[in-house]
């Protein structure tokens, strides 16, 4: 580090630091420091990566919080509806959805979840009183989130535009929401980078918003914003806590490096258009 340019005021410290995470992680954290030689840039210090990391940290636990809940409330209205319009295995029949659904992989995927939570309470008791029939509030539970955004996308439009309007949006929104935050939570969940970082999948959103997508963070923290199930919680409690956070780590980010604009409180802030 020392020989690309990166000033370490404590190497007792440094080095303690690098027995705790590998340098080959630490160094992605280099990147807006980086020249295009290699070289850092001059001033860099590693007490201000360590800023950049340690932010990142909280804030991936921050953000997975967010989607903890948002997944959970996505689960319960999809399952209510699927078993209000089709019954509680009514998921087992193709017919119920649209051309793009591949069943038999869905089916499979099912299986295979099943499978592999086989000790569950919960499975155990299906299978022992109701020869392995999950109702879809039951089998839902299984679905990854990456299973739940194309259990949503695979339903016939109709049924698409009914639930979009539970989350006060449009199906098109809601389709592209659910699939970017599948991204957003795996890398969350596998200890992913959040700074500094492009995402591979850019959430649509209204244009009323008058917000102009970046591919970066910000654009992930909006769509949470909007699939929030409480607007009064998000903003008292999640909102409070992310802007809290910038302020305790504002001498080492830059927040144009996840996409945050001047004006990125009050756009996060308030009730969904």
């Amino acid at each position: 580090m020392k020989g690309h340019g990166c000033i370490i005021k404590d190497e007792m410290a440094c080095a303690d630091f690098l027995r705790k995470v590998n340098y080959y992680r630490l160094t992605a954290y280099f990147l807006p420091f980086r020249n295009a030689d290699h070289t850092y840039k001059t001033g860099t210090t590693f007490e201000q990566v360590m800023g950049v990391y340690e932010f990142d940290q909280r804030l991936r636990a921050l953000v997975f919080a967010a989607v903890e809940e948002i997944e959970i409330y996505t689960r319960t209205k999809l399952a209510y509806y699927h078993a209000h319009k089709y019954g509680p295995h009514g998921y087992w029949d193709a017919k119920n959805f649209n051309s793009s659904h591949r069943h038999d992989r869905f089916i499979a995927q099912i299986e295979s979840e099943i499978k592999h939570n086989k000790n569950a309470p919960f499975v155990k008791h299906h299978q022992l009183k109701y020869d392995g029939e999950f109702p879809i509030w039951a089998i839902i539970e299984l679905f990854s989130l990456g299973m739940l955004s194309r259990f949503y996308a695979d339903l016939p439009l109709e049924d698409r535009k009914q639930i979009a309007s539970e989350f006060k949006t449009k199906a098109q929104y809601l389709t592209s929401w659910l699939r970017s935050l599948t991204v957003l939570r795996n890398t969350c969940a596998h200890y992913g980078r959040l700074y500094y970082t492009m995402f591979t999948s850019i959430p649509k959103v209204p244009p009323n918003l008058g917000t102009k997508q970046t591919g970066k963070l910000f654009d992930q923290i909006l769509t949470l914003k909007l699939l929030s199930p409480s607007p009064i919680s998000w903003d008292v409690a999640y909102l409070a806590d992310l802007s809290a956070l910038v302020e305790e780590y504002s001498e080492y980010i830059n927040l144009a490096h996840i996409g945050f604009v001047n004006d990125w409180d009050n756009i996060l802030r308030g009730a969904r258009p």
